[in-house]
């Protein structure tokens, strides 16, 4: 069988951590898919504009390999690895995704979409529109997703934060926020996923995104966390004129850092 895409996916999530687990449930995204020119693609579309939601196939296509269990990011009591093929886990024998995203408009060759979980340059395989009354079984029972425990957290944001994050916007595509949302809405005290790093005694922790760290308190019995402020990953000597810049953004944190250097 060969697969074709038909178009491209394009949005703010460029790393597989800045992808929302399910859109809808934790910070879907925005975004655009643009089809192909040349296909007759303008006619395939006609009549789509009417529909809210439309299911999306894609390609996982930062994947290699595949694994057969996964850890979910929201584990059911006692369930700390479930099968592959009872999750959604981007790790599959084929790399094909679903996702059922909230259509805005069709304008053209592009679908201007949210509530999205693709990363940015997902391959488009296939667009089927979503039909309620064949679509949904609200009543199905979800085997070991119905143990899950879905009580997020609240999360707020002092005055520092909310001007470094603005400032960051301003000058880069990155959204701390929204990536906080994402990462920390559901468990933000589990200390096995990698980025995260906490001190308990304090009631503070901090989140790695990208080269940036975000520096939060947390009240447990709450559920409450707030975003304080954002410091650079990188150290003096890693932003000195003439170091390697892997990632093509030292000049952005030099930048960052002279505005809000205290």
């Amino acid at each position: 069988m060969e697969i074709t895409p038909i178009g491209t996916f394009f949005g703010d999530a460029v790393y597989k951590y800045d992808a929302p687990r399910q859109g809808r449930l934790f910070a879907g995204h925005p975004g655009r898919i643009v089809l192909n020119p040349g296909c007759n693609f303008e006619t395939a579309l006609r009549d789509l504009n009417g529909f809210e939601r439309i299911w999306v196939l894609f390609q996982f296509h930062e994947n290699e390999g595949w694994r057969p269990t996964t850890r979910p990011p929201v584990p059911a009591p006692g369930r700390d690895r479930v099968g592959t093929f009872a999750s959604r886990s981007p790790y599959r024998p084929n790399p094909i995704g679903l996702s059922c995203v909230r259509l805005l408009k069709v304008d053209g060759l592009t679908l201007y979409v949210d509530e999205a979980d693709l990363l940015n340059e997902s391959p488009i395989i296939d667009i089927k529109p979503y039909i309620p009354m064949a679509d949904a079984f609200p009543d199905a029972k979800a085997g070991w997703v119905d143990e899950q425990n879905l009580d997020l957290w609240e999360i707020s944001c002092n005055d520092q934060f909310e001007k470094m994050n603005d400032w960051i916007r301003a000058h880069s595509e990155f959204d701390l926020l929204s990536f906080v949302k994402v990462q920390l809405a559901h468990g933000p005290l589990d200390e096995t996923r990698r980025r995260i790093t906490l001190e308990p005694e304090w009631g503070r922790g901090i989140v790695a995104y990208r080269t940036f760290r975000i520096c939060f308190i947390y009240d447990e019995n709450r559920r409450e966390m707030t975003l304080t402020c954002v410091l650079s990953g990188y150290s003096e000597d890693d932003l000195r004129e003439g170091a390697e810049d892997k990632y093509g953004d030292k000049q952005l944190h030099r930048d960052f850092l002279k505005t809000f250097r205290r």
